[in-house]
């Protein structure tokens, strides 16, 4: 018997297959609309002796598309702590905010010292070597000066310097915290990669072997050229996925070696790994949007550092207003002049008649004013980030259940139906390759969703500034 496939001819050695009417699936408009009602037709028709005939060809079928596979790890494989550690400690980014974090607090020193003395000494009519005359006797004098500051100027400098310092301090976590969600987001892609990679690699090597039975068959005449080319050819498909995945397996490694330190990175997974789940997991009851949203606002690192910069603008404007006052400068003075001694004083107090220090007053009160905008601003951004974040979490976390749950088992079971039903001649090779298409595009689909929940885990985590996952 010979079926019809697009003009091939397709002779058919499977006389105990069951027989179909090809001549009526088998026609275009069926090809265009029709795959899974033609699957369903020949899965009613082939499932009664579906599983033993699997059995007995077990050694010739392989499905094409498996569920996702956990991938190796190496010995040395890190966790995402162990990699999170390791940036907190030699991320050059860091190192460097963290020695100016020391800068800046060395201005607390600064601003805590009080105006020095001065000393000062004199002589008049000193003649060398003295000749004894009373008429213009030689004379000394020496004088201590000090500046005292009146408006408690050193205490509103050191409020000042150590709110500047509180702040700086919350940038710096501000920053850590983006530098390791950045961190996190080339773990998880990394993840992916080697997931996909694993995949990719046993897909192609499954499809290989398809492709190497369906060659055997065709040089015995059992499938036309055109059917057999049109299998051939989705090796490119196979061989890209494969390629794709080995390089975002190679930049996501890089990443991760470049943001915990290592000065060249290696593509070797025995130099360096990680290792990680690849199903997201269910986050705890105790994680609801009002606790996410309260604990985001007494940990997130910007909107600290937005309240430091309220407290240092208040007293910077307490500062200005202190440098608008008089600091009189007092001096003590001991004269000799031949045998004479005389001690004197002296007070000195600027007159602040033009310059009281006007500007710096204004600047520093508008300047405090936008801090607290800037601190409200912060805190509606917390609310904002944490919300959406929440928002990306469960609607990611929703479709990677399905796919979990259903969708890869379901797309498993749809190509076994497929090729067996191919291979006993229930359907034409097109439809065995749209449900093949199907299967590769659940299982990139999956990890894709998989890769969507994670990342919005580390979204949730880095809007809350904690770690939220399990």
């Amino acid at each position: 018997m010979t079926h019809t496939f697009e003009g091939t001819p397709m002779p058919t050695t499977h006389p105990e297959a069951p027989r179909l009417d090809v001549e009526t699936w088998a026609r275009p408009s069926s090809y265009r609309g029709g795959t899974i009602a033609t699957l369903a037709i020949a899965s009613v028709l082939l499932i009664a002796p579906l599983q033993t005939r699997m059995q007995a060809q077990q050694t010739n079928f392989t499905p094409g598309v498996a569920a996702i596979p956990t991938p190796t790890f190496a010995p040395n494989a890190l966790t995402l702590q162990q990699v999170i550690d390791a940036a907190k400690t030699k991320n050059l980014t860091l190192l460097a905010a963290s020695r100016n974090v020391e800068a800046i607090r060395a201005q607390e020193l600064q601003a805590a010292v009080r105006a020095n003395p001065t000393f000062t000494i004199a002589g008049q009519t000193v003649t060398l070597p003295n000749d004894g005359s009373e008429g213009n006797p030689p004379s000394y004098s020496a004088q201590v000066s000090r500046l005292f500051e009146r408006g408690e100027k050193r205490r509103w400098r050191i409020d000042n310097a150590k709110a500047t310092t509180q702040q700086t301090e919350a940038q710096y976590l501000d920053q850590q915290r983006q530098v390791i969600f950045t961190l996190k987001q080339a773990f998880t892609n990394m993840l992916m990669a080697k997931a996909a990679l694993t995949l990719a690699q046993a897909n192609l090597k499954e499809f290989r072997h398809e492709v190497d039975i369906n060659n055997d068959r065709y040089k015995a005449g059992d499938i036309g050229k055109l059917d057999f080319e049109r299998l051939d050819l989705q090796l490119a498909q196979f061989e890209s996925d494969e390629a794709t995945a080995r390089v975002n397996l190679t930049q996501a490694s890089y990443q991760i070696q470049t943001l915990i330190g290592i000065a060249t990175p290696s593509d070797d997974p025995n130099a360096f790994d990680i290792r990680g789940e690849i199903v997201p997991p269910n986050l705890t009851a105790d994680n609801n949007l009002p606790a996410l949203i309260q604990t985001a606002l007494t940990t997130r690192p910007d909107y600290l550092a937005s309240q430091a910069a309220v407290r240092a603008a208040d007293a910077n404007v307490k500062l200005q207003f202190a440098n608008g006052t008089t600091d009189p400068t007092i001096e003590g003075e001991y004269d000799r002049s031949g045998n004479y001694n005389s001690f004197g004083f002296n007070v000195s107090i600027p007159l602040r008649l033009f310059d009281r220090n006007q500007g710096n007053k204004s600047t520093s009160k508008f300047q405090a004013q936008s801090s607290v905008f800037s601190r409200d601003a912060a805190a509606a951004q917390v609310r904002s980030d944490v919300a959406q974040a929440w928002v990306g979490y469960n609607t990611s976390k929703a479709l990677s259940e399905r796919y979990s749950q259903h969708y890869i088992d379901e797309s498993k079971d749809v190509l076994e139906i497929a090729q067996f039903a191919y291979e006993h001649g229930g359907i034409a090779l097109i439809d065995y390759l749209d449900a093949l298409r199907d299967a590769r595009s659940v299982a990139s689909n999956a990890l894709a969703a998989y890769s969507q929940t994670w990342l919005a885990i580390h979204q949730l985590s880095l809007s809350t500034a904690t770690e939220v996952a399990p």
